[in-house]
């Protein structure tokens, strides 16, 4: 009978078993992984020509970082070389997962004082959104987390926000407090002029039904700015 040959799968590539990420991986922890590793990992191989870290590492410099691929669109990811529906699902799906996980940090006591984990949590849902988002998290008395909800969608580089409309929805909540968010989709998080009177319009508005805004957070794919933080919100 001929000799058989061993195939090895597109994630080891020519590298020893000692150095592969998964061996790395329960050998040191995934922490000390690269996001190149890391990504690797959860496509489970390469494609023709590229093993799956080398197809990770290609991925992280097209799409800006880790968190650019997470957050990039399924039509650009589809269109994406060594992509397909079921690498794409994995990913949204790992995306969505991470999103809850800080979601959920948000109801620990004492969370919403650390304006990082709020700006973390809203950059995770929109900070790299084509379009400008705006949206709520509506908190209870407790200042605990009720919803995000994206309330308003616009052009790239304005959102026409009806302030009639935060109002009605938190008072279906019955919120005592939320905190806006909105992102920018040019990258750069500095409030304008129309952002801070708006904050100072919906502040108002909200404060006559005993709803108090606590910060109005700006989000871009780099960047973060805490209106409160700043000192800005009523400003």
């Amino acid at each position: 009978m001929p000799p058989t040959t061993s195939i090895k799968p597109a994630l080891q590539g020519a590298w020893p078993n000692s150095e592969l990420p998964r061996e790395r991986l329960f050998r040191h922890g995934a922490q000390e992984l690269a996001a190149a590793e890391l990504v690797a990992l959860c496509l489970g191989s390469g494609v023709a020509g590229e093993d799956a870290v080398s197809l990770a590492r290609r991925l992280l410099v097209e799409f800006g970082g880790l968190h650019g691929l997470l957050a990039a669109r399924e039509s650009r990811l589809l269109n994406t070389r060594g992509l397909g529906e079921a690498r794409v699902s994995q990913l949204k799906a790992i995306q969505e997962i991470a999103a809850r996980h800080d979601e959920a940090a948000l109801i620990e006591p004492h969370a919403l004082a650390d304006a990082s984990a709020v700006t973390r949590y809203i950059r995770r849902r929109i900070g790299h959104k084509e379009r400008e988002v705006f949206g709520c998290l509506f908190l209870d008395t407790r200042h605990r987390p009720i919803c995000w909800e994206v309330l308003f969608q616009g052009s790239l580089n304005r959102a026409h926000v009806h302030t009639r409309e935060v109002l009605r929805r938190g008072l279906e909540l019955n919120a005592a407090a939320l905190i806006i968010g909105h992102n920018h989709p040019s990258g750069v998080a500095e409030p304008s002029h129309a952002d801070l009177s708006l904050t100072r319009e919906l502040k108002d508005l909200l404060e006559r039904v005993d709803i108090v805004v606590l910060d109005h957070i700006i989000v871009a794919a780099g960047s973060a700015v805490s209106l409160a933080s700043r000192g800005l919100l009523g400003a």
